[in-house]
């Protein structure tokens, strides 16, 4: 055991929990309506608390149970089992290494929430998050990163997929769910309802940017000079998406918004997010001012052109961003253009299919969508019988 490594990843996986307790539940929180903000809060703490328990029964060993370059974990540490305080993996003690990659099994089925937010039956977050985090992201947790089939060694040969922290593994799974449960549902009736409270989307964007350095300087697993780039990237990539996002937005509709700003910040992190551990300060320069354009058009796309109402933009900043900043691995000479388009390919047929049958089977068990009396009313009320401001609107 290495006591800084220990002592780094502990800090980190306080700083990822942190990115979605409070960080994204504030983000997703202020951009809807004031009547369902505490739906927000609700669902993305209820999946918190569901999928830590879920981790620790199945989801750590589909994913990190032993199975060389296969499709699924062995069960051999369901439980935990077999895990002590003493047990390692690599210079980490193993439960600290459950503890970092639950906090990611956390964040990744609550990015989902920003699609459905609004109009969707609490039950069927639940129950379809709970499945998709073991049959859809733990499965292709262990292809990348538990020594799978898309590993090095794997299919693609020597060279295997390179995603550091999540491009394909986080944001691509999460946004390609979140597009299909969009369309699922069908739009909201208060579609053009702006944000309620521009400054806690502020808040939470700002939560993210911190907790993203543990996010993916964490991912290096150790304390050193690998870490430190990613954290420098992480940061300079946000930067400049921000900059690039609120540039081209007052270019196209005369005023930059902070809502906008902050998006922007989203789009950088997510996008830099698979390629932080593999490249340096300028091609993070590079993948962010390209992000926040790119992002913000996918958006304009997915919303007007589509006319797909994904609530919070998941599919168009998380998923756009994290499959633009995969490729751009092989782009920058990092990685195999095989290997990375291989992957994308491989993992968005696999979440599309396990997330079609899976959103027909929980729709089977619990409403997927609330009443309109429910969604006129308010989730807050109607869902949880309680309201965050004395309102009317």
């Amino acid at each position: 055991m290495n006591g800084a490594d220990t002592a780094w990843i502990i800090v980190a996986t306080a700083l990822v929990l942190f990115m979605s307790l409070p960080g994204l539940a504030l983000f997703y929180g202020g951009l809807v309506r004031a009547r369902n903000v505490l739906s927000v809060f609700m669902h993305v703490y209820a999946i918190a608390c569901l999928m830590s328990i879920l981790w620790l029964a199945f989801g750590y060993t589909i994913a990190f149970g032993d199975a060389s370059h296969g499709w699924f974990g062995s069960l051999d540490k369901a439980f935990l089992s077999g895990v002590t305080a003493d047990s390692l993996s690599g210079t980490l003690p193993e439960v600290l290494f459950f503890a970092f990659q639950m906090t990611f099994a956390i964040i990744t089925p609550a990015l989902i929430v920003g699609a459905y937010v609004e109009r969707v039956g609490f039950g069927f977050v639940l129950t379809f998050s709970s499945l998709w985090m073991l049959l859809c992201y733990a499965p292709v947790v262990h292809w990348i990163w538990g020594g799978g089939a898309l590993a090095d060694g794997g299919i693609f040969g020597e060279i295997g997929t390179r995603d550091f922290a999540g491009g394909i593994v986080v944001h691509e799974t999460a946004g390609i769910a979140a597009l299909m449960i969009a369309v699922a549902l069908g739009p909201r009736k208060h579609r053009t309802t702006p944000p309620h409270a521009p400054w806690m989307v502020f808040v939470g964007a700002g939560m993210l940017w911190v907790g993203w350095f543990g996010f993916n300087g964490g991912s290096q697993l150790a304390a050193d000079g690998g870490a430190a780039m990613a954290i420098t990237v992480t940061h300079i990539s946000a930067a400049t998406a921000s900059l690039s996002w609120a540039l081209y937005e007052r270019i196209k509709y005369g005023k930059a918004s902070l809502v906008g700003l902050v998006t922007g910040t989203i789009a950088g992190l997510a996008s830099i997010t698979p390629a932080s551990g593999f490249v340096g300060p300028i091609a993070a320069l590079i993948i962010g001012a390209v992000a926040g354009v790119l992002c913000q058009e996918a958006v304009n796309f997915i919303r007007n052109k589509l006319n797909i109402d994904d609530t919070l933009d998941v599919f168009a900043v998380h998923g756009v961003g994290g499959i633009f900043g995969t490729i751009m691995i092989a782009v920058f000479g990092q990685g195999s253009f095989v290997a990375q388009f291989g992957a994308l390919i491989i993992v968005g047929i696999f979440t599309f299919v396990v997330t079609y049958v899976l959103i027909k089977l929980t729709a089977a068990i619990t409403p997927l969508r609330v009443d309109l009396e429910s969604e006129v009313n308010g989730l807050d009320l109607s869902a949880h019988g309680e309201r965050a401001y004395d309102i009317t609107s």
